[in-house]
């Protein structure tokens, strides 16, 4: 039998790291400096900004840190204002705009609260000195902020945990999150909502009205489905809703006069993606299906927006690989773009009197901060982070266009071998992104769970396909995937791994596949009811059995909204047909299983389901890694690295990239790894 050698344990961790210094290696990417969140100061002078610095791995174990610094507009300084062992979020600017705001857990105060550095130095300032975390938050004005915090825990359940009593009951413990306004010179703070979960908020520019994101309870499938609109009267408390919004809802904000609120969310209630843009004219409100979708007819998914003025907004959307940001006047039918396709990847981005501001990407270097100036048409990246960058070889990344068995165009990216022959062919590493409802950009694509650069260095072709079910494309393209999980969405799959090896690009015995999530769950399927197709497989915090899957997670109502259509009792038999279990028995297909031992979305029990299955009644290798204390990904920088290494050396064994498949065995004859 042949004898599967890598490293194993913590072995990674007594050795020095890997050093080649031309390419992207498994321990060089955690060098990798990224700009997260951006914010422009009123006058537009400054650019707050918050750099994610990978934790060394001299250090502790933990999550990255998370620095702040301040970009200077007139004289490109970056000046450095909170670094080291940070972590610092929701970046803003006090109304007068001599001061950064943020979100941070620092010493001088319990739990997280809302802090302010001037312009002209000196240290932190709390704002806030509130009883629990402060989620979120807005300025009314110079002295007063609207946030929004969780009620005070039950003091019984406290003191039965102090006596060493350590029990949860299930869902039953959750308390709301609350709207609170809180005068920032006396320090009074006045709950304005009860009995129900503000999510998220936006402030009317008089100041007197919230729009907020409100649901019944504070569960995670209340946050994805049971969101709607209301408009709350800051000074009386008055809630009232104005737009039953069917299904998944994402950010608002007020028109600057405030007569108009657009918002983003799902464009019926089984849409999977909250990318339809939305306006509700408050002087005259009507119901949901009497408003105009601006994205309505086109194939994109909106990701972002602000208002420009009264009647036109500024949209970013995903449209196929690339992000296009577009100016949509209300009365218009079309739009008009800005940035065009193929410039720079980016999500969330904020405009201020004719400049946007975000941080985005290319396939050449992760995320910078970026400035785009509406009257110049001028797009600038005004940071390097990594500048080491520059001396090491990239390979080459494209889209991929090709067309599935029914003719339907389908996208995605590719990666070549950092080396490649076209007189030669080569194994092939098949990354699914996770959802579904998401896409891969033609960015920057590589991290501890996208492999990207680094499997490309190694020799590989890495196909990153947006299959139908994925976002980027319209809604017409999303609802593919309901109802019929694993049906069209994986055939598209297969389809671009048959387009890839008819180009001559790839071994057909030497392809591999993984990813995380629906990722996870496709990998399990090609290990099992398609394991002819597949060399190696990479399941991550993946699903094998929808069945337990369904019963088990934290999202059951979304799950069953957007993805499935009706309940397991219904038609258990089509529910267990979906399911990678029911095949593992066929399994000729080298599986590695890692999961989070605490992850709430797809449980753990799923890996073990898989795991188990294919020790039992597979033939070929598999292995079951749990990470201690992780949830739905690793947070952690030791179990990121360990994630990385193992799957790599995983696929560098059983896809041989120094052998033909014809010195391979056809089949492994016990499901045994040594």
């Amino acid at each position: 039998m042949r004898k599967l050698t890598m490293i194993i344990a913590f072995f990674w961790l007594m050795l020095p790291v890997a050093k080649a210094n031309d390419v992207l290696t498994t321990h060089n990417i955690f060098d990798l400096k990224t700009v997260v969140e951006v914010s422009m100061s009123p006058d537009q002078r400054y650019i707050a900004f918050t750099v994610n610095v990978p934790r060394p791995f001299t250090h502790s174990a933990g999550t990255d840190y998370r620095e702040l610094y301040v970009y200077d507009l007139q004289t490109d300084e970056i000046i450095p204002f909170m670094t080291g062992n940070r972590q610092i979020f929701g970046l803003g600017w006090t109304p007068a705009g001599d001061a950064v705001t943020f979100r941070a857990n620092l010493p001088d105060i319990p739990y997280v609260q809302v802090y302010a550095m001037s312009l002209r130095g000196g240290e932190p300032r709390a704002l806030t000195g509130h009883t629990a975390s402060v989620m979120n938050y807005s300025f009314i004005d110079d002295e007063t902020l609207a946030f929004v915090s969780i009620d005070s825990r039950d003091p019984m359940l406290q003191e039965f945990r102090s006596k060493g009593i350590e029990i949860e009951v299930y869902e039953e413990e959750w308390v709301h999150r609350n709207l609170y306004v809180y005068n920032i010179n006396s320090g009074e703070t006045r709950q304005v909502t009860e009995g129900v979960t503000v999510f998220d908020f936006t402030l009317s520019p008089d100041g007197h009205y919230a729009a907020a994101a409100i649901a019944p309870r504070n569960l995670v499938d209340d946050s994805y489905m049971f969101k709607r609109i209301h408009l709350v009267d800051l000074q009386t408390g008055d809630i009232d809703m104005i737009m039953e919004n069917p299904g998944k809802l994402a950010n608002m904000a007020f028109s600057p006069n405030g007569s108009k609120l657009a918002f983003r969310a799902a464009s019926k209630l089984e849409d999977s993606v909250e990318g339809s843009l939305f306006v509700i004219d408050l002087d005259s409100l009507v119901t949901f299906e009497e408003l105009k979708n601006y994205a309505e007819g086109m194939e994109l998914s909106v990701i972002d927006f602000a208002w420009k003025n009264d009647s036109t907004l500024l949209f970013a959307a995903e449209e196929s690989v690339d992000i296009v940001l577009s100016k949509q006047k209300l009365d218009d039918e079309e739009r008009s773009i800005l940035i065009e396709a193929g410039h720079v990847v980016f999500r969330r981005f904020e405009y201020n009197e004719g400049k946007v501001v975000f941080s985005g990407n290319t396939w050449e270097h992760p995320n910078e901060l970026y400035t785009y100036d509406l009257e110049s048409d001028l797009l600038l990246r005004n940071t390097d982070h990594n500048p080491w960058l520059s001396d090491v070889r990239l390979a080459k990344q494209r889209k991929l266009t090709y067309y599935a068995r029914d003719e339907h165009d389908i996208e995605g990216v590719l990666l070549y071998p950092i080396d490649y022959d076209e007189e030669k062919t080569y194994p092939l590493i098949v990354y699914i992104h996770g959802g579904p409802e998401a896409a891969v950009q033609n960015g920057w694509v590589t991290g501890y769970g996208t492999w990207g650069q680094v499997a490309a260095a190694r020799g590989y072709f890495v196909f990153m396909p947006n299959y139908r079910a994925s976002s980027g494309r319209g809604v017409d393209f999303t609802m593919v995937g309901f109802g019929d999980l694993v049906g069209v969405e994986y055939d598209d799959v297969i389809d671009g791994i048959d387009h890839l090896i008819e180009t001559g690009y790839v071994d057909i015995d030497r392809v591999g596949i993984g990813g995380g999530s629906y990722g996870g769950y496709f990998s399990a399927w090609s290990a099992t009811r398609h394991t002819d197709r597949f060399a190696a497989a990479v399941m991550f915090v993946g699903i094998s059995n929808q069945i337990s899957k369904r019963n088990t997670t934290d999202i059951p109502w979304e799950d069953y909204y957007v993805h499935w259509g009706y309940w397991t009792y219904e038609d258990w038999e089509d529910v267990y047909s979906r399911s990678p279990v029911k095949y593992a028995n066929q399994s000729l297909t080298p599986t590695l299983i890692l999961h989070g031992d605490a992850d709430p979305r797809v449980h753990p029990s799923q890996s073990l389901e898989m795991y188990r299955a294919l020790k039992l009644h597979g033939c070929a290798p598999v292995r079951l890694i749990w990470y201690q204390g992780e949830g739905h990904g690793n947070q952690r920088n030791v179990h990121r690295l360990d994630y990385i290494v193992r799957t790599m050396e995983w696929f560098d064994h059983f896809l041989d990239l120094d052998k033909s498949r014809d010195e391979m065995p056809e089949k492994y004859p016990e499901a045994v790894v040594e």
